[in-house]
């Protein structure tokens, strides 16, 4: 290791450190989903800090933003099957935009690296360069309306370190592990000499692995709840034909019909795939049969209406709950480019790729009450709406079960689909919370309330999964506190490195 840490020393003095981080951001992906590989994230971390040892602020400032490079262009490479496979993009000009997108969002490791040479935080760089990254992970996730993918902790679920969800959210499982990472590497080049690493690095697997089987919400078996989420596997590349419209909600009412009876049937995002208002009879015909059958269905449909205080129709993705159910929930979080177009009046017809079908949505309203089902309130979340852990985190509080429709046939079998699916596993950790999953081709599941996978319909079939979910009751610290107590203690980490830089 001796020679490891003596050769780390010699490259970070050349041109070849940013290299290096360029490719150590590209490892890090392989510390989630699907691989799982945390070790490799730890080593990513570890060797990362070690780079930005003793760093002018400007060259820390280029080591960490090739860091943040390497980390997108590789764990948001899913984007090229997007803009390619279903976007009709060419090849080079979709290489060309995930280019550009890497270079962006690696924009928010770019003062991370100034700060923590310029501050002089390496003296308790355990403690204050995982700060950095947690408040980096932040700031992406809300900033210019968020990006909250690719964080550290994701990987971490099936660890020790997955018990610090309930109480600090996904950032309390990124600090622990970015924790751990620079502790490691500290150890071993101080040795004993380190006992500030040492006991650091103890506490956040040691009180993790202690927090981790603990349940703060109270689990009500008394109540089960039946659930059949139907999975379609509709064509991608049909979703949206105008031939296609009759014939996907045939697809999904054939599959529906041994289900009912069932206390909830769902079918996932926009699986009517017309307007609310043109699926009038459809939409009475399946309420029906649900009614008769006492079951709740819900599902996902764009819905349009008039609004009077500005001009013209707004459109909505949302999902609807009928039956023994009751309520509308429009989508809050959009995805750029797929749901709505930044810049609409210079990206429209540019590309193809911004000509995506249904690309015209509006921003639901921020306050929006639970769905019914059953007599249970279930907060609905759509696609990567499940991925913001504050949204998550404050519509959840009133809610007895989670549930998400997404369409993750946009990204086909790449890695997109596997860490959109980590993240709801994460989001059932942190709420203590049981999630049912719909979606068109997978990943549908149902999880408990400490994540764990609870019954996984296969990908790519047309099929239905049955199963059961209980209701909670109680809310998890990081329900009620939310984010606040991990930006204190990051903040106070900062504090606490910088002081100790100045003596």
């Amino acid at each position: 290791m001796k020679r490891f840490l003596t050769l780390l020393d010699a490259l970070r003095l050349t041109p070849a450190a940013p290299w290096l981080a360029l490719l150590l951001g590209a490892l890090m992906p392989l510390g989630l989903a699907p691989l799982d590989w945390w070790p490799v994230s730890l080593l990513a971390i570890g060797v990362f800090a070690e780079l930005l040892r003793d760093q002018t602020p400007g060259r820390a400032a280029r080591i960490s933003y090739a860091f943040g490079y390497g980390l997108w262009a590789h764990g948001g490479s899913w984007l090229l099957v997007s803009m390619h496979d279903y976007g009709n993009t060419s090849w080079p000009l979709s290489l060309l935009l995930l280019a550009f997108v890497a270079g962006v969002m690696a924009l928010f490791f770019l003062p991370l690296g100034w700060l923590y040479a310029r501050l002089r935080l390496q003296r308790l760089g355990w403690l204050t360069l995982p700060a950095l990254l947690v408040l980096g992970e932040w700031l992406r996730s809300w900033l210019f309306t968020g990006f909250p993918w690719l964080m550290l902790g994701y990987g971490f679920i099936d660890t020790p370190l997955a018990g610090w969800a309930p109480l600090l959210g996904i950032y309390g499982v990124s600090l622990a592990a970015g924790i751990s990472a620079v502790a490691l590497f500290s150890i071993w080049r101080h040795g004993k000499q380190a006992p500030g690493a040492i006991i650091a690095l103890a506490l956040t697997w040691v009180v993790g692995g202690l927090l981790n089987p603990i349940s703060w919400t109270r689990i009500d078996t008394s109540q089960p709840v039946s659930v059949s989420l139907v999975q379609g596997n509709i064509p991608q590349e049909s979703k949206w034909a105008l031939e296609w419209r009759d014939k996907t909600v045939k697809i999904y009412r054939d599959l529906s019909v041994s289900e009912w009876g069932r206390d909830l049937v769902l079918w996932p995002e926009a699986a009517i795939p017309m307007f609310a208002h043109e699926a009038q009879d459809a939409l009475a015909m399946i309420e029906n049969d649900a009614l008769k059958s006492r079951s709740a269905f819900v599902t996902g449909i764009p819905f349009a209406t008039w609004n009077s205080t500005r001009t013209g129709v707004l459109f909505y993705n949302s999902i609807a709950a009928m039956g023994d159910g009751f309520g509308l929930y429009h989508k809050q979080q959009l995805v750029p480019i797929g749901e709505y177009i930044p810049f609409e009046s210079w990206l429209r017809g540019a590309i193809p790729f911004f000509d995506l079908p249904m690309s015209s949505f509006s921003w639901g309203p921020a306050e929006q009450p639970p769905l019914t089902v059953k007599n249970h309130a279930m907060a609905p979340f759509i696609c990567y709406e499940i991925a913001y852990p504050s949204l998550v985190q404050r519509l959840s509080r009133d809610a007895d079960i989670l549930a998400t429709v997404s369409n993750d046939g946009w990204f086909g079998r790449s890695i997109g689909p596997e860490q959109h699916f980590e993240m709801v596993r994460m989001r059932a950790k942190e709420t203590g919370r049981y999630i049912v999953r719909g979606t068109n081709n997978g990943i549908t599941a149902i999880l408990d309330d400490h994540g764990r996978v609870v019954a996984e319909a296969p990908r790519f079939t047309r099929t239905v999964l049955r199963g059961e979910v209980y209701p909670a009751r109680g809310l998890t610290p990081w329900q009620r506190a939310g984010v606040t107590p991990v930006l204190v203690l990051c903040g106070l980490l900062l504090l606490l490195g910088w002081r100790q830089g100045r003596q």
